[in-house]
């Protein structure tokens, strides 16, 4: 099932050509003083848009690109929340021993290396450079940013860069970025989607039971999103994702959670003890799931 609607995943290709095509320069010897690319994919936008699970899949689907081309794939992820040790002087430490690490990884000429750095380092250096962190959290960021430059002039290596700042981010990471793609919130058609996933998943471990057939979006659409008994579900699904948009992708998939936590214990009443009348509020807890 397609997660993402059409214009999430026509920036998921484009992502894709751009590390294909990096890769391809490398192997051709393209000299990057004369045509130059750093190999750095930048992802911003609200926080909970799927910036992190996209790096994470675009990994995924190169690794099953290329595979002709590198015998497998690594995938290293920078926490920038343990490197700000509050022993400051132990954080120049950590960040080396990371590197290490990394650079373990690109010595294997058969692994294609992914490194993830989060939106707090980008966050940290932005900060930085109004003036709000302190002096030892720019020497951290620096040096991290560092070590990138080093690790970037191998050929083997993407790096991937996710920012909550949308309005203005520091130049610092503007420049080294390839790509800056703007990721916002999903789409009413991608919200549909989200719901739908979370509902199978629920039906499949009978949680919500009996099953119910719901149908996607393209199968309403030959339907001409007319209602009947087989699309009435499917229908008042598509309406709740339409009043929905505006919401991140993280808070779409704590709903089904959520409506159980609150509002589990009533439908369980209502199925266990069908002739048993509940307590007012437990009818009015009922009406709100449906009226949703």
């Amino acid at each position: 099932m397609h997660l993402f609607d059409q214009k999430f995943r026509k920036n998921n290709n484009i992502l894709l050509d751009y590390v294909s095509t990096t890769i391809f320069f490398s192997d051709r010897n393209v000299d990057s003083n004369l045509i130059a690319w750093n190999r750095v994919v930048l992802l911003h936008g609200p926080p909970g848009t799927g910036k992190t699970s996209l790096c994470k899949g675009l990994a995924q689907k190169l690794s099953i690109r290329l595979s002709g081309r590198y015998a497998h794939s690594q995938f290293g992820e920078i926490n920038s929340h343990s490197l700000f040790s509050k022993w400051f002087s132990e954080s120049g430490k950590l960040v080396t021993k990371m590197f290490q690490k990394i650079q373990e990884l690109i010595d294997d000429k058969d692994a294609l290396v992914f490194v993830l750095i989060d939106e707090s380092l980008t966050a940290a250096w932005s900060a930085a450079q109004a003036g709000t962190e302190p002096s030892d959290a720019i020497r951290v960021v620096k040096s991290v940013l560092t070590q990138l430059d080093q690790i970037k002039r191998h050929p083997d290596v993407v790096i991937l860069t996710t920012s909550n700042i949308t309005e203005k981010i520091d130049l610092a990471f503007v420049d080294r970025a390839d790509i800056k793609q703007y990721i916002g919130p999903p789409s009413a058609s991608a919200i549909f989607n989200i719901y739908l996933s979370c509902l199978e998943e629920l039906m499949k471990r009978q949680i919500v039971y009996p099953r119910q057939q719901l149908l996607s979006l393209e199968e309403l659409g030959t339907m001409n999103f007319m209602e009947s008994d087989v699309t009435r579900l499917s229908l008042t699904l598509r309406n709740i994702a339409q009043r929905s948009v505006g919401l991140s992708g993280r808070a779409l998939r704590k709903i089904p959670f959520l409506a159980h936590a609150l509002y589990g214990k009533v439908l369980v009443f209502l199925h266990t003890f069908p002739e048993q009348k509940p307590e007012k509020s437990q009818v009015q807890n009922y009406i709100r799931i449906k009226d949703f």
